[in-house]
């Protein structure tokens, strides 16, 4: 078995993950806490994944996400600015560039928003890395929310992958989810029109979109 750190060195918390195992899945990951003794787990992981509930600042999103067996609920953070040296710079932290990229490609081409000559930051708290396609709309709406500073309602969530002609794609396990969504607290959590739901949920309103530009609508007009 081979076991990877991640997170800031300058951070108290560590991820755990699994890169290599013989006898079990390697998806599976731990949230530890580092204190002078050594590490210790985190019974809660929201409370270092999300900064804070009650953020009215523009470029903020929460992402419902899968790593192994555990959902967890991710904070996306993005700043958008007019470029002033020239090529624009795209940099991310724990999501994948290229994607970045890509988002913003469809973005540009699918909502109509002009990001060519924009730098575009992102990040995603607690220096945890997510390779989940789920997490797509939440990125591109932190983005979006940046770009034209208005703020995301925080009882509002996201899980949803995003195509390449702006469809609003289902995930895996929505179920589970949209379970630990409402069991955080949120109110709101917007998914593929193209989800299949069986159960039953009292706590939090469901809504469902199959294009990015009705999203948009829905947020920010």
């Amino acid at each position: 078995t081979v076991l990877q750190f991640e997170g800031d060195r300058n951070n108290i918390y560590r991820i755990l993950r699994a890169q290599k195992n013989r006898f079990g899945a390697i998806s599976e990951i731990g949230i530890y806490e580092m204190f002078s003794n050594g590490l210790k787990p985190i019974s809660n992981p929201h409370e270092f994944l999300i900064s804070s509930k009650n953020n009215t600042l523009g470029g903020h999103a929460i992402a419902t996400s899968i790593e192994g067996l555990r959902s967890l609920m991710v904070e996306i953070q993005s700043l958008v600015s007019t470029a002033v040296y020239g090529t624009p710079q795209r940099n991310s932290n724990g999501f994948n560039t290229k994607r970045l990229n890509m988002l913003l490609a469809i973005l540009e081409k699918k909502a109509g928003f002009s990001l060519a000559t924009k730098d575009v930051f992102l990040n995603i708290t607690g220096g945890i890395k997510i390779v989940d396609p789920a997490i797509d709309l939440a990125v591109a709406m932190a983005i979006l929310s940046s770009n034209n500073d208005l703020p995301i309602n925080t009882k509002i969530c996201f899980s949803g992958e995003i195509g390449l002609s702006g469809e609003i794609r289902p995930v895996t396990k929505i179920e589970q989810r949209i379970k630990e969504a409402e069991k955080i607290g949120f109110e709101f959590i917007i998914i593929s029109k193209y989800s299949k739901i069986t159960q039953s949920f009292k706590k939090i309103k469901i809504i469902k979109f199959s294009k990015i530009e009705s999203v948009i609508e829905y947020l920010f007009q």
